[in-house]
């Protein structure tokens, strides 16, 4: 990523609010009474007109894209947190993580493990990065950042299973980091949010996480809620991307429906973990993030729930775009510290 393509960008972005929805066609994007960030808006109308053509995109091709909006997007660094490689004993072989360990400790804190988000195939350590450093400083405790494998090399579930020994790896090692022993969390945004709720609730009997973070979260992939027709068209998330990823990442003859896919499909919500639930106004994900959150209060777990109205899906990732952004990643990293201290 050259500087100067990265410093034209960061130009264009600086325009008002008003110059940006009029280089974006001229209307401000509104929907159910939600009007998208202008930032956002922009960079939608950039990406439409350059369009997809899903028939000849190989996964390698859209993680490189992936990747290249990143590391124009992805903000800055976190100060005052260094970072650490290290390797999880899976099943077969060992799934590679980011430890983020902040210069000033809370031992009362306990340890999170996050997941990227990317359908299953895209995606990388550096999607989170930004909110995962926040975390760490802000609660003073360790987060370990899972680089799980990835469809269509590795279909589902392999990055389910990295998923599960990864938190595990963090159960059983948190007070080698200064966190509480044999006590840990969990989270994720998008397909990262579908393993978080699928590790909670396949440890709700043992092991289970004190906390699950579930960023615009992916828990039911046979949902036709309207925000999945409402919002087929909006960046970052569109249906054609949806179908891509399924494709990818489902092996043949697998149920979508089935609990380790479609977590939000279980009857029995009864005993999970405390939840922070957030969504993305703009996002087709919406209608089943907020559905669950409710199912999970209706079945008595403590839930804490927001939508960030002016945002589309994978905010995470994209927190240099616009204030409102890094404000919502700012908000999400205060209010998980206060968990993850047990202040919520």
């Amino acid at each position: 990523m050259s500087w100067l393509r990265k410093a034209l960008v960061q130009l264009a972005l600086w325009r008002s609010d008003a110059a940006l929805v009029k280089a974006a066609g001229g209307t401000a994007r509104s929907v159910r009474g939600m009007t998208l960030d202008p930032r956002f808006q922009f960079i939608e109308a950039q990406a439409r007109k350059r369009g997809v053509d899903w028939a000849s995109m190989s996964p390698a091709q859209l993680r490189a894209q992936t990747e290249a909006g990143v590391a124009l997007f992805g903000g800055a660094p976190v100060r005052n947190v260094r970072t650490e490689r290290v390797y999880i004993t899976g099943r077969s072989h060992s799934v590679p993580g980011r430890l983020y360990l902040p210069l000033v400790r809370d031992n009362a804190a306990a340890m999170l493990v996050y997941f990227h988000f990317g359908g299953g195939v895209v995606g990388s350590l550096e999607c989170c990065d930004r909110l995962c450093g926040l975390i760490a400083r802000e609660a003073g405790a360790p987060v370990l950042s899972v680089d799980y494998r990835l469809a269509p090399e590795h279909k589902f579930p392999a990055g389910l299973e990295d998923a599960l020994a990864a938190y595990n790896w963090a159960f059983d090692n948190a007070a080698r980091y200064g966190a509480p022993a044999r006590k840990a969390a969990i989270g994720g945004d998008s397909m990262g949010g579908n393993f978080a709720a699928i590790v909670a609730q396949e440890t709700r009997e043992r092991r289970a996480p004190m906390l699950q973070l579930l960023i615009y979260p992916g828990v039911d992939f046979v949902n036709d809620a309207p925000s999945m027709h409402d919002f087929a068209d909006a960046f970052p998330l569109t249906a054609e991307t949806v179908d891509y990823f399924m494709k990818q990442y489902l092996p043949p003859g697998a149920d979508p429906s089935q609990p380790r896919l479609s977590p939000g499909r279980v009857q029995d919500l009864r005993g999970l973990a405390p939840a922070l639930v957030y969504t993305a106004g703009f996002d087709m994900l919406l209608d089943q993030g907020a559905a669950y959150a409710e199912r999970l209060g209706d079945a008595g777990v403590k839930v804490r729930y927001h939508c960030f109205e002016t945002l589309p899906h994978g905010f995470v990732a994209f927190s240099a775009v616009a204030r409102a952004a890094e404000a919502a990643l700012r908000r999400i990293a205060v209010e998980t510290a206060a968990a993850l201290k047990g202040h919520a």
